[in-house]
């Protein structure tokens, strides 16, 4: 399967709305997953490209203190 068939897929699967955006209605489904989709993937190639968002990259052992048990 080559790339533009990937995608057409994704965005054809994508364009059945999900119930919330099914009640709120959309004049163009296709249109709407395709940006979407886009969206999703600029996301994935860079972290940095959702606004507003602030991405912590920590381990466990640096956000939860370490209990020692009783002796």
């Amino acid at each position: 399967m080559s790339h533009d068939q990937t995608d057409a897929h994704r965005i054809e699967s994508r364009a059945h709305l999900l119930p919330e955006e099914a009640a709120a209605g959309s004049d163009d489904p296709h249109a709407q997953a395709e940006a979407i989709l886009a969206e999703s993937d600029r996301r994935k190639d860079d972290r940095n490209a959702a606004p507003d968002t602030l991405l912590e990259h920590r381990t466990s052992d640096q956000t939860v203190p370490s209990i020692e048990p009783p002796d």
